[in-house]
């Protein structure tokens, strides 16, 4: 029996990765860089109690589809207030089809719900993987706003097999990745001062 392809996984397939042969002339089809995982992470912070950690893991859970992992801390620090094992997180890890099904998502339904959305910025980290900030999580349609004490960000990281940042962000941009344009704006031009 053949596994059933997500639309963006047979997109994938059919359109981004023949067109990045195309463009940089790969020999192999292992060398076509792909989309391996997409972590998804956030904070909690020091003073949150056990509701605000149920409550974060639970909507995390929700966004992600899986159940997420809890961050703890390894020895206590003193000047950041941590105690050893104390919880300062989650985070989630996709793979497969659960993260072409959340990337269908965030680019078809959550993004373009960003008030004033101009793009996520370009900037990668300089081995292929690429992370954008959410400041609000409730952009997910997932998510009660009523049920929600507190705003939460999120830090979504696209983990490539690309060996460079150019290409990294071509197979992101191919795949749907609202990048800001980076085409200078046009000068207007100058008042003339006579009188």
């Amino acid at each position: 029996m053949s596994k059933q392809l997500t639309p963006l996984q047979k997109f994938y397939h059919e359109t981004v990765a023949p067109a990045l042969v195309t463009s940089r002339g790969y020999k192999n089809k292992h060398q076509v860089p792909k989309l391996t995982k997409i972590v998804l992470n956030t904070g909690i912070g020091a003073e949150a109690d056990k509701n605000q950690i149920a409550d974060t893991a639970r909507d995390i859970g929700l966004i992600a589809g899986q159940k997420p992992v809890l961050n703890r801390t390894k020895r206590a620090i003193a000047n950041f207030k941590l105690k050893p094992n104390q919880v300062t997180g989650c985070h989630v890890t996709l793979r497969g089809e659960a993260m072409w099904h959340f990337l269908m998502r965030l680019l078809a339904v959550a993004l373009p719900t960003i008030r004033d959305f101009r793009g996520v910025p370009n900037k990668l980290d300089g081995q292929g993987n690429y992370t954008i900030g959410i400041t609000d999580f409730t952009i997910f349609p997932e998510i009660v706003v009523e049920n929600n004490k507190r705003s939460m960000g999120l830090d979504i990281t696209f983990v490539t097999s690309a060996e460079t940042d150019d290409e990294a962000r071509e197979l992101l941009k191919l795949l749907g990745m609202p990048f800001r344009r980076t085409d200078p704006v046009p000068a207007t031009p100058a008042k003339s001062s006579a009188a």
